[in-house]
């Protein structure tokens, strides 16, 4: 599992770099990942300082640093 979330990590990295910031749904919609990867992924993103997390309309926005 932890290697399966490090390299979604890699992946939502990728995502941002060329999609610019965007939501959780949409990021999960357009990768086909599934969500609790994605989150398990952002966080391993945010513990290293390479992701802001803002909400926005109440809706989490995520953009890298």
């Amino acid at each position: 599992m932890l290697e399966k979330v490090g390299t979604t990590a890699g992946e939502i990295w990728k995502y941002l770099d060329k999609n610019g910031p965007t939501s959780i749904a949409k990021m999960t919609r357009e990768t086909g990942i599934d969500e609790k990867i994605i989150q398990r992924g952002i966080g391993w993103l945010a513990q290293e300082g390479k992701v802001s997390i803002e909400i926005l309309n109440r809706a989490e926005t995520i953009s890298l640093k």
